[in-house]
């Protein structure tokens, strides 16, 4: 896991694969998802995931995927990673690409 900002104060969180920043609000046409699995890892069958059912809520809108923590705190946690605890507030989430020649792709996690 790893934080960092910038001079404007943009808090970025990675964990493993996947990337976690606060955003100043969710789309309101965004639709629930009924799970709290942020992404499926297609190596290890292992899972980005809410641990706390009620803390959080995911969403989607034009494919992007959005989590607004509900409780003081989320955890995000995954097998292979150490947990991020999320404090309350609205994110955007998306995986890490890679470029080859061939293609850009996702990064296996």
């Amino acid at each position: 896991m790893s934080k960092s900002s910038n001079a404007s104060h943009t808090v970025l969180y990675r964990h493993g694969d996947v990337l976690v920043t606060q955003v100043e609000s969710i789309p309101p046409d965004a639709v629930k998802r009924p799970h709290l699995v942020l992404a499926e890892g297609e190596m290890t069958g292992h899972s980005h995931r809410i641990a706390e059912a009620g803390s959080a809520e995911l969403l989607e809108f034009s494919q992007t995927v959005y989590l607004r923590v509900l409780a003081d705190t989320a955890t995000l946690v995954h097998q292979e990673h150490g947990p991020i605890t999320l404090p309350r507030g609205e994110y955007r989430i998306w995986r890490q690409r890679e470029y080859s020649p061939r293609e850009i792709r996702i990064v296996r996690d």
